[in-house]
């Protein structure tokens, strides 16, 4: 990393702070960042005295997902394999793809999960960050007694490196993520991360993602596009039946059996006129045929059996 990014990344003139690693029963110094300094080992110390850091044999020996070395909603920090950076606010247009990915993701979470938005969590003993967006089971996961692991993430690399995705990528899955995906908003494209070769792998913009998180499968068009996003919630929420959009869906259905009766009825009453070789005017014809109302429409073909003309036939009694 060369000098001018180091110092884009790191703050070094605030004062160091102190926060302590849970579960392990030490504390750590977390100072600012200096590019001349060594960088910060964060790793669990070993047994007291023996001067050696504790491996991670497993998932099990990680941290709890909110034991957190910064601190969420007070400052900007972050902390990434032991290097603490500030967050900074977004400009377009990554803030207008945050909001269109979000917009997207929340209409189509399975019932039982959730959809977050810049959720901090422990990633490892030296890392604690958040995903731009992600989903996780709802509740509290027993084996640990507290939030679950997010199960699928979301980057949006727009002005920061590659490199730093690719690095908290690497970390998310490491830590039990199950799925990570980036979306690279000036190239207009979406990739989904492989563990196995430590790369990104492109997804064509018809492919559709399914997972046990959604409810229904996630177009990838539809995280580029805000008119697609639009068609792409709709279709969401009827499928998990939304009552709003099922009663608006019962009620166009009804007032088209209505409508579709109403014409009926209506060329009937004309159709007896003819018959009769009564004319009708084209205003007449007009009326009838865009009468709505059964009850008047009925009253209209009774008299059209009986009445001398189309005007006795429309007459108001």
């Amino acid at each position: 990393m060369d000098n001018t990014l180091f110092r884009t990344l790191f703050r070094e003139t605030v004062p160091s702070f102190r926060r302590r690693i849970s579960g392990f029963g030490q504390s750590v110094i977390i100072r600012r960042m200096d590019e001349n300094r060594r960088a910060y080992s964060l790793k669990a110390p070993g047994p007291d005295g023996s001067g050696s850091a504790m491996r991670l044999p497993g998932r099990g020996s990680f941290p709890n997902v909110d034991d957190h070395l910064v601190e969420p909603e007070v400052t900007r920090d972050e902390i990434i394999g032991g290097r603490r950076m500030e967050t900074l606010p977004s400009e377009v247009p990554h803030a207008d793809q945050q909001t269109r990915l979000d917009y997207v993701l929340q209409a189509r979470v399975s019932t039982g999960y959730l959809a977050s938005t810049d959720l901090v969590t422990r990633y490892g003993v030296d890392s604690d960050f958040a995903s731009d967006s992600c989903v996780r089971r709802e509740g509290i996961d027993p084996a640990t007694g507290r939030r679950y692991l997010e199960e699928i993430a979301f980057e949006i690399v727009s002005e920061q490196s590659e490199k730093l995705a690719t690095d908290k990528a690497d970390r998310m899955h490491r830590r039990g993520v199950r799925r990570i995906f980036v979306v690279w908003v000036k190239r207009g494209e979406v990739g989904e991360w492989n563990a196995e070769s430590r790369t990104w792998r492109k997804l064509a913009a018809g492919t559709k993602l399914e997972d046990p998180c959604l409810a229904t499968p996630l177009e990838i068009a539809a995280l580029l596009d805000a008119a697609l996003a639009d068609n792409s919630v709709a279709e969401a929420l009827v499928a998990k039946g939304n009552p709003i959009l099922l009663e608006r869906e019962a009620s166009a259905k009804a007032a088209g059996r209505e409508e579709g009766q109403a014409e009926g009825v209506a060329r009937s009453v004309l159709d007896v006129l003819a018959a009769r070789k009564i004319e009708a005017s084209e205003a007449q014809r007009r009326k009838i045929l865009t009468c709505q109302d059964l009850d008047q429409l009925s009253r209209w073909l009774q008299r059209a059996v009986v009445a001398s003309s189309s005007a006795e036939v429309l007459a108001e009694r």
